[in-house]
Parts: C-alpha cells; structure tokens; sequence
C-alpha cells in the first residue's frame, strides 16, 4: 500500500556545488518538519569532482594544480558512492523524499531511482540497464547516469542522480568513475546524435519519476526555494 502524494520541482538553474550542498540541508529540515512535499531539485554544477563515503583518493586522477587549471573544484560529501564528476549539461536531480511509511527500504530506492533513468532512456529510444559493476544506468556505449544518495534521520533523502544531457565527457578522464575502472561514459547527446534541451530531459525525468514513486505530477515548476 502506497499513498499518493503532491512533488514539488525547483529548477535554480546552474549552481555551485557547495550552494547545492547548503540548499538540500535547508529543504531536508523543511521536509523532516513536514513544511514542504515531497521536492525534486533539478539542477547544473560547474565542473566539480566529488567524494563520496566510500571514495579511494587513487580514483582522482588530477593533482590539484592540474585541477585548478582545469577549472574543477573538489568536494568530499556525506552521499555514498565512490568520486564523480558533475559539470554543464549534467542534469543532477536531487529527491527530497520523506519515505515514511511504506519505502523505508534502501535497496528498493535505488532500485526506482535506476527505473526513472531507464524509462527516461526509453522515452528517447535509448535502450539502457542496470549492471552488476555497480548502481547507475548503462548503455552499450558506457555509463549514462550515476546514482549516489543520503537517508538522514526520520528517513529524509538527498543527493540522488546525475544523468549525462551535453556533458563534456573528457572531464570524466580526470577520474575513475564511480570506482568502477576501464569503462566508458556516454550521454544522451553521444547515443542520440543530437541535444535535447535540458528542459524537455527535465520534463521526462519528472513523469518518470511520478509513474514510479506513485506522485501526483506537479502543476508547475518552481525555479527558486
């Protein structure tokens, strides 16, 4: 049994890795408090390379003068997961889920965070799946959206999704991504030939995310708090 619940979305735009951080932490304590529903942050990250709790140092393969050169900054971060890379034309999605009463199982969201991506995947005829190397979304082509995520107290969300619109994948080069060696990242742009806008990803991603977790669709988009 599952309730049917209201999603809000907020879309800030392209925003600062550590101002992404600080956003999430005031939605999450608005959440636990029961002032706001269920929030999808859609958003873009300047270059940034993260570390999550389970990151070896090793998979960062630029020192730090190469990254400033590089213009990427660094962020160690309380999601799970090995390093990542976010940057422009990454759309990262950040549920704030309270997932009270009936999905208090992790496994089971991580599961339907990698649904949304493959259902998305197919609304643009791109065949993807999950693979056994880790969580996230493949293609045939390589790694199309990674998966990293925080359940805080009173089973509160963060974090969440990264899918590859327009990234530019040579950034990738300057990691190993999500641990996981010798394996290529794609992104819709590769596998379609051409970019859809990032609003229209968006808008998939959103249905996606409704047909899934069993939301009402949202009557509007936000673009701020």
């Amino acid at each position: 049994m599952t309730d049917t619940r209201d999603l809000s979305v907020l879309s800030p735009g392209r925003v600062h890795y550590a101002e992404g951080l600080k956003l999430q932490a005031d939605l999450v304590k608005k959440r636990r408090a029961g002032d706001i529903d269920d929030t999808l942050v859609m958003l873009e990250h300047p270059h940034v390379i993260t570390l999550g709790s389970s990151s070896d140092n090793a998979h960062v393969l630029v020192d730090d003068e190469e990254r400033a050169r590089k213009g990427i900054d660094l962020h160690k971060v309380g999601r799970g997961g090995d390093v990542t890379y976010h940057g422009p034309g990454q759309l990262v999605v950040y549920p704030i889920l309270d997932l009270k009463p009936h999905r208090r199982d992790l496994h089971r969201y991580m599961r339907d965070l990698e649904t949304v991506l493959i259902g998305t995947a197919a609304d643009y005829g791109i065949e993807a799946e999950r693979d056994e190397a880790g969580t996230g979304v493949w293609t045939k082509a390589g790694k199309l959206a990674a998966i990293g995520i925080r359940v805080s107290s009173g089973w509160i969300t963060s974090h969440g999704i990264a899918l590859n619109v327009d990234t530019e994948l040579r950034y990738f080069d300057t990691i190993v991504p999500c641990g996981i060696p010798n394996r290529a990242v794609t992104s819709l742009e590769r596998e379609l030939g051409f970019t859809p806008p990032l609003s229209e990803v968006s808008d998939t991603i959103v249905r996606n995310f409704c047909r899934v977790f069993g939301h009402r669709s949202p009557t509007g988009d936000s673009t701020t708090p």
